[in-house]
């Protein structure tokens, strides 16, 4: 059975401003002695396991990230008929279960990723404790401990420092998105006009303002640990090959959604190159640390990749049992010999050949 799953993307972005920094500002990084435009791992994980696409494909299998388990067992437990202040008692101890709650409050200090057996679980107190009018006992609030079979989580972990007992070790690691150009930080100066101004009194916007942006050919890279997705998920393979197959579609048809309204910067990735094997994961970003330039950028990447590809191999042996390429550059000669190609099913199916 495959270990690892290595998913390296080239994904152009049109002007956008997907990802802000504490300034509203598109992140950057220095890479190479140049400034590179980022897009931060959290902000590409939340993208992928909130799309359409992943939920359609996985459904109950889904987890939600929320600090409001005790502020919904409250309310829940009030429209069933318990007087507030029992249900604000008993919805504290549920949340106390999933971590600290400050003094007064019911949302736990940190963000859960709550899968869906823990949360039938606790509605399931929260109707018992309502029909029985009391509190809830230490052996029912241990009982809220499940092991969830929640694809995102089993993907990308949890750590709750206050109840580690629902730690998952993450399956997966995705690196910053970065340019493999060297980009900067634009400015767009921008007006407003009241559409009822008759310009009678005066002529001047209703309103004016500026945005940063950026425009880039992004550079990802995804590590799937395949036996350590199928261990989270309690060995089921057909589980484990569906979060894989959802999660990479997301990862090459949806865009973060960072001022899309302002912007409607969506992108597919133009080429994807996918290795699986038991060999120790690396990323080809060092593939990109002199800057790409020139009127070619998207060809001129794809050879990089590809060359940096045979020199690993050559340097420490076969960096992968097989390799699988999906372009959607129009002007792609193809890939090298050794490597399949295809489109997004065929791919899919590449990933199951050998689990």
């Amino acid at each position: 059975m495959t270990h690892f799953i290595q998913v390296h993307l080239l994904t152009s972005y049109p002007p956008a401003n997907l990802n802000r920094d504490d300034l509203g500002r598109p992140k950057t990084a220095m890479m190479g002695g140049r400034k590179r435009l980022r897009v931060s791992s959290q902000s590409l994980k939340r993208t992928w396991r909130t799309s359409e696409l992943f939920e359609e494909a996985l459904g109950a299998h889904c987890g939600k990230r929320t600090k409001k388990i005790g502020v919904n067992a409250a309310a829940d437990l009030v429209a069933k008929g318990v007087d507030e202040k029992k249900a604000h008692e008993w919805a504290l101890e549920i949340a106390k279960v999933f971590g600290d709650v400050e003094k007064g409050k019911l949302e736990t200090s940190q963000l859960v990723h709550i899968g869906p057996e823990e949360q039938a679980a606790v509605d399931a107190l929260v109707a018992t404790l309502a029909e029985q009018s009391r509190a809830p006992e230490k052996a029912e609030l241990d009982g809220l401990r499940h092991h969830t079979s929640a694809v995102d989580v089993g993907l990308f972990g949890r750590m709750l420092a206050a109840s580690p007992a629902f730690n998952v070790d993450a399956a997966c690691q995705v690196a910053h998105a970065i340019t493999v150009h060297a980009a900067e930080v634009e400015d767009d100066y921008f007006t407003a006009v009241d559409d009822l101004n008759t310009g009678d009194e005066h002529r001047g916007a209703a309103h004016v303002g500026d945005a940063g942006f950026g425009a880039g050919l992004f550079y990802s890279y995804i590590c799937i640990d395949r036996r350590q997705l199928e261990k989270n998920l309690e060995g089921d393979r057909q589980l484990a090959d569906r979060a894989i197959a959802a999660l990479l579609e997301a990862a090459v048809r949806t865009s973060p959604k960072g001022k899309q309204n302002s912007f409607g910067s969506r992108a597919h990735a133009s080429y994807v190159l996918v290795e699986a094997g038991d060999q120790q994961p690396r990323s080809l970003s060092v593939s990109f640390l002199k800057p790409v330039s020139g009127d070619n950028q998207a060809l001129d990447a794809i050879q990089r990749l590809e060359r940096q590809v045979s020199a690993f191999d050559g340097a420490y042996g076969a960096g992968a049992d097989r390799r699988f390429v999906l372009s959607a550059e129009p002007d792609y000669a193809g890939a090298p010999e050794g490597m399949a190609s295809g489109d997004l099913g065929a791919l899919i199916e590449f990933l199951k050949a050998d689990r």
